[in-house]
């Protein structure tokens, strides 16, 4: 059986080596995840260009976005893919650090530079790679709640 892990990096090495040990299969792919109560993760397995599985740390992401059924996670040197929805992305992130600000983007709150409100309801934020991110109209008042506006 296949087994997605969601756990501390400090818990990680021992949980897959235990399971593996049991028969299970580690894939970060895999339709079954265990995740570890209380805690949200500290990294996120990724793709990288030549399509290895590496894992980013949470601090280092910028934001996420969601082009049909592809997922890029942008960190400031680089774009990763990942497998994992946007939806489910957003259960497992840190709401004190990150933010859904559209139907296609998830962003690290602590990462934006700039935030400059629209006529039309919406916010445009300059984030700290140089990327413009817009904060549509159906998330324009959970962000403003969020961020304290």
């Amino acid at each position: 059986m296949k087994i997605k892990l969601s756990v501390s990096e400090e818990c990680y090495e021992r949980i897959r080596d235990e399971l593996t040990a049991a028969g299970f299969e580690i894939d970060d792919d895999a339709e079954f995840v265990l995740a570890q109560r209380g805690r949200f993760k500290d990294y996120l397995p990724v793709l990288n260009g030549n399509g290895e599985r590496v894992h980013v740390k949470m601090d280092d992401i910028i934001f996420i976005e969601s082009f049909g059924h592809s997922v890029e996670v942008h960190t400031t040197g680089n774009v990763y893919k990942t497998t994992d929805r946007l939806y489910q992305l957003t259960a497992a992130l840190d709401p004190e650090k990150f933010l859904r600000v559209s139907n296609s983007v998830i962003i690290a709150k602590g990462k934006i530079k700039h935030m400059k409100p629209t006529f039309s309801m919406k916010f445009v934020l300059l984030m700290s790679d140089g990327s413009y991110v817009d904060v549509t109209r159906s998330y324009y008042s959970s962000f403003k709640e969020s961020m304290g506006l």
